[in-house]
């Protein structure tokens, strides 16, 4: 089919196909701003401007786009982006910056045709550009701020800079403690290629799945002759085509605590959407047919999709003969039982006799997608030493190597890993994916191949939170004294053990200790198989269902005393200098829980209000919530960080962390801008190549700012003794005798006279003429005995419809206990999303499925993301601690924000109507009927 059109000023005339998109004809032209994350028209980024009104590219065939003219963010010059570009970048509003570009278009729009547009019309007309990262309340003021030029003569207004203390002690310093834009801001505001999408070979194979229809059966039969008779289609692999060595998914430290459960293609299937076989074509459209012309015979077996009838059914899952157990060895496959565990502190009889009330409950979590707006994708190649390349969106590099080499039984030597830009990934990412299924065409094929995972694929084949039942029982005193807790876990791990064993730890680990006073405290355990889509990491990873549990739980023994939930808290609450009973006897050394909780009251004026209020057709309600957290993983994770001063006297940064989003790369290089004493502009931040990259465990655990910013400020404190013994060298004086400001080294020569030199010029001198040493490096590792934890308070107000039961949170007030504060603008951000996801697994996200295991929530139109009109824009604060043990004094901030909005907003919900709904999400049904 041939059209005309002009796409970004430049008049095109081509032939296409029939079914082709627009959104696919600009990725063609190298236009990779316009991306896509749903497959449904449902997400907003593929926007583009059609002769100047935005439309969605995906829906947009090309005879629809004949005749017209197509602008994509690359072509908007008129220098608007560029002004939305920097109130984005300075809010950090952009975070994996991957739903950016569509974001952009859409504001472009509406400035053009509506200068003054209020918030209602901004909400209502951006309504359609999902974002996970941000939580959508720093693209507003950043929104608002662009808008408002309308009105200063065509100029930014100054950006209003909220006064947060960022230290206890209100100390200022020159690099951190300070908002600074992310550093690939530019980038990913630019639309740039920067993600593993982009950045495929042209002419690559493409890699498709075949994926079992049954939730349980055995494949007695794959006839790939119709598949390989398709035009395009390359090869096809099943079960007896692939090497059959077990290996697990979840990226961990080895030895991985998961069990080794897993094949790369496996004769046993154990969910709907599991692999069968893989076929690899020239093209989309082939890899697409020849996956539909695969015809596999199946013999189906009985299916377990209830976790509650998992143990001990008479359905083994894993009856494999070589099932092997990883690190944790408590589980029996025999049992479908994962992983089973309990921790007991103090006399837990003799505690429940002393109280005086004794309520026990029983919860339940759901099962949640991460929902990241990129999906899962890698493309792999072999090199001219015929090692295997892949390029991944992953959280865990270093892992993902392991991984590949353990599924192919090829060493670990033959693999290198290299991560470009990743478009979020909130603990998903955390476990390998495609990865092995894209080496492994690689290697047979020789040729790149790149694989890459649809929305319903995400969303069906990758992992979940792990859903949960959850019973607790708590003893107090009628003066609120809390004396015991005890509680029990039952956690789905779906069909294959990725990061049970670990989340369900977390647990209690992470929700008991704020409670640390109670004279007893139990928390018991079962991790169990199911025939449904693996468990896997997500953002609080685990502590987010101990949460709800526990904190609601207490929510319900202060309404059951008749005591202010947030007085009875402050009652109970943890200390610094305590030890934590319940987190591996860890010593707490920074808390200010207590003053996070008593500010949150004071921000929503909780002493002077009701905790229910009748408005006529509805009624509000207030709840509370405190959670905890981790930094890293104590005993287990390591990072390790090289700084090298280059030419002219800058710095490389050279890590194996990984930045998802979060701002990682701008963080650390802050922190070792702050230990250098230079500008962190002089920092240039690299990414992660396992060639290359010193060896770091991961994004997970919220390990970045504590573990891997201790190393850097340790390879900072290497560098600079380095530069002073050389400059010492030179000058002919010891070290000692050398001062370093971050800019000079100086020292008081045999005379009196001072010597002095810049950084900029012994860098020169140190890799010119003579016996010199060349670049100077310094390292530094870190691991840590403690994971200190970070706390929060939250207080949700909620609005519930009379009639229809709708809960709306109006208002959601946050206080943040991170340790030191390293960059308040992507510190808020992080709080801001979190908080969102929070809200919508509350009350709207829930992975359903029916009796037999098929998906209801397969794609953004039937899982319902929350959007910028269902959640308000919450208010956060800082509360910052001194960790002791932190680089900085900070802790961490990345998952801790997720926990506190489900048990607020159900203890809110139960204020204003009454009924208490235990099982998430709290849909208006629930609200309406009660349990």
């Amino acid at each position: 089919m041939l059209v005309n059109l002009t796409l970004n000023g430049a008049r095109l005339e081509e032939d296409v196909r029939p079914d082709m998109t627009l959104l696919d004809f600009c990725r063609a032209h190298g236009y990779k701003s316009v991306k896509c994350a749903c497959e449904t028209s449902s997400c907003g980024l593929c926007t583009v401007l059609l002769d100047g009104e935005p439309v969605l590219s995906c829906s947009i065939m090309m005879a629809r786009a004949d005749g017209h003219e197509v602008t994509t963010l690359e072509g908007m010059r008129d220098g608007r982006r560029e002004l939305l570009a920097q109130c984005l970048a300075e809010e950090g509003a952009e975070q994996c910056g991957f739903c950016a570009p569509g974001l952009e278009m859409a504001v472009l729009a509406l400035d053009a045709a509506r200068t003054n547009a209020d918030d209602e019309t901004v909400r209502r007309y951006l309504s359609g550009n999902l974002c996970r990262c941000s939580g959508y309340a720093s693209q507003m003021r950043a929104i608002r701020r662009f808008l408002a030029r309308h009105e200063a003569g065509g100029e930014l207004p100054p950006r209003e800079v909220p006064d947060d203390p960022t230290t206890e002690s209100g100390e200022r310093h020159a690099q951190i403690a300070r908002p600074v834009a992310k550093k690939d801001s530019g980038a990913l505001l630019a639309g740039a290629p920067v993600y593993t999408a982009d950045l495929a070979p042209e002419g690559a194979l493409v890699v498709r799945l075949v994926r079992s229809r049954h939730a349980n059966a055995l494949v007695t039969d794959v006839d790939k002759s119709r598949a390989l008779e398709v035009p395009g289609v390359v090869a096809v692999f099943g079960p007896d085509d692939v090497p059959h060595n077990r290996f697990t998914l979840a990226g961990q430290s080895f030895p991985e605590p998961s069990p080794y459960d897993t094949v790369l293609l496996d004769r046993h299937v154990r969910y709907v959407g599991d692999e069968v076989a893989m076929v690899v074509a020239e093209t989309e459209a082939a890899a697409a047919a020849g996956v539909k012309a695969v015809k596999v015979a199946y013999e189906q077996l009985p299916a377990v999709v209830d976790v509650e009838e998992a143990l001990d059914n008479a359905t083994v899952i894993h009856d494999e003969d070589d099932w092997t157990p990883g690190g944790d060895r408590s589980g029996d496959p025999s049992r479908n039982l994962v992983a089973h565990g309990e921790r007991v502190h103090g006399d837990l009889d003799a505690a429940f006799a002393a109280s005086d009330v004794v309520i026990e409950r029983t919860y339940r979590t759901q099962a949640t997608q991460q929902s990241m707006m990129e999906t899962f994708r890698s493309f792999a190649y072999t090199d001219a030493f015929g090692r295997l390349t892949v390029v991944s969106s992953t959280q865990v590099p270093f892992h993902i190597r392991r991984q590949v080499a353990n599924a192919l039984g090829i060493p670990k030597r033959q693999v290198r890993v290299i991560k470009p830009r990743v478009g979020g990934g909130f603990g998903a990412k955390q476990s390998g994916c495609n990865e092995p299924f894209a080496a492994f065409a690689a290697m047979k094929t020789g040729r790149p191949c790149v694989c890459t995972y649809t929305r319903a694929e995400t969303m069906s084949c990758s992992n979940t939170r792990h859903e949960m039942v959850l019973k607790v029982r708590v003893g107090a005193r009628r003066d609120g004294t809390i004396e015991a807790i005890d509680l029990y876990a039952l956690s789905n791990a779906g069909a294959y053990g990725y990061h049970g064993t670990t989340t369900v730890t977390l647990v209690g680990g992470k929700a008991l200790p704020i409670y640390n006073h109670a004279s007893a405290s139990r928390f018991s355990y079962d991790v169990v198989y199911t025939n449904t889509t693996p468990g896997g990491a997500y953002r609080g990873y685990g502590a987010t269902q101990g949460c709800f549990a526990v904190e609601s739980a207490v929510n319900e023994l202060a309404d059951e005393l008749g005591m202010d939930p947030c007085e009875l808290r402050l009652k109970n609450l943890v200390k610094p200098g305590e030890t934590l009973w319940q987190l591996n006897d860890e010593p707490l050394y920074s808390c200010r829980l207590d003053e996070c909780l008593e500010r949150a009251m004071d921000m929503v004026g909780w002493k002077g209000r009701p905790l229910r209020e009748d408005l006529g057709d509805r009624v509000r309600g207030l709840g509370v919530a405190l959670t905890m957290q981790g930094s890293g993983i104590a005993m287990v994770d390591i990072a390790n960080v090289d700084i090298r001063l280059e030419d002219d006297g800058f710095y490389v940064l050279s890590i194996g962390a990984t930045d998802v989003g979060t701002g990682a790369d701008t963080i650390l290089a802050q922190m070792a801008a702050e230990a250098l004493g230079c500008d962190v502009d002089r920092i240039v931040t690299k990414g992660v190549d396992t060639d290359t990259s010193p060896f770091d465990t991961g994004a997970y655990a919220s390990s970045g700012t504590y573990t891997t910013g201790g190393a850097v400020v340790r390879a900072a404190e290497d560098l600079v003794r380095q530069i002073r013994e050389q400059a010492a060298r030179v000058f002919g004086v010891t070290a000692d005798d050398v001062e370093f400001d971050g800019e000079s080294v100086r020292c008081a020569g045999a005379g009196g006279a001072e010597q002095e030199m810049t950084v900029a010029a012994l860098a020169n001198r140190l890799i010119g003429f003579g016996l010199h040493p060349g670049m100077l490096e310094g390292h530094g590792t870190n691991a840590q005995p403690t994971s200190p934890p970070p706390y929060m308070a939250g207080v949700a107000e909620v609005e519930v419809d009379k009639a229809t039961g709708k809960v709306t949170v109006t208002d959601y007030a946050a206080v943040v206990d991170c340790g030191t504060v390293i960059n308040p603008a992507l510190a808020r951000v992080q709080a801001e999303g979190g908080i969102a996801q929070g809200i919508g697994m509350a009350l709207t996200e829930q992975v359903s499925r029916d009796e037999r295991g098929n998906l209801r929530t397969g794609d953004l139109m039937t899982y319902k993301l929350p959007t910028r009109m269902d959640v308000p824009e919450p208010r956060v604060e800082f509360m910052p601690s001194f960790e002791p043990t932190g680089p900085f004094g900070a802790k961490s901030i990345g998952e801790v924000v997720i926990n506190t909005p489900s048990p607020a907003v159900m203890s809110a919900v139960a204020h204003a109507t009454g009924r208490y709904v235990r099982d998430l999400p709290i849909t208006p049904s629930k609200v309406l009927l009660g349990e």
